[in-house]
């Protein structure tokens, strides 16, 4: 069994840009910053990643309509690897291909990411596992 399923959430680095495909199906494509913090050796650290975001159709129009650089949101979707060739070199990259888009606060808070998944939860901080 394969299993490709993903969700993150995170701040977008720039607008959401959209595209066209010429029978009109409306393409989005931004980046969300993802942010783990840890201590090492008692020093706090920040690692990002920064992850490159596909959406499409209505979605795609509603990103490009809610969404602004900055923006938490998160995004449940599956990866999908692009695979081409360039001057004899093969080349690579990830991205995610959003099923579905759920737009946060407009800057981020304590309570952001849980108030996405949580919004009517009253639930503290205590009893999210994350």
């Amino acid at each position: 069994m394969n299993i490709n399923s993903v969700v993150i959430a995170g701040n977008l680095t720039r607008d959401p840009k959209i595209y066209y495909t010429t029978n009109g199906t409306a393409i989005s494509t931004f980046s969300i910053a993802v942010n783990k913090t840890y201590t090492n050796d008692g020093e706090k650290k920040t690692d990002v990643s920064f992850i490159p975001i596909v959406v499409w159709d209505n979605q795609a129009e509603n990103c490009k309509k809610y969404l602004s650089k900055g923006a938490l949101c998160a995004v449940i979707g599956e990866i999908k690897q692009d695979r081409w060739e360039k001057e004899g070199k093969q080349f690579s990259t990830l991205k995610v291909t959003a099923i579905r888009v759920i737009f946060g606060a407009k800057k981020s808070s304590e309570n952001a990411v849980r108030d996405i998944f949580m919004p009517d939860d009253k639930a503290s901080s205590e009893e999210v596992p994350f």
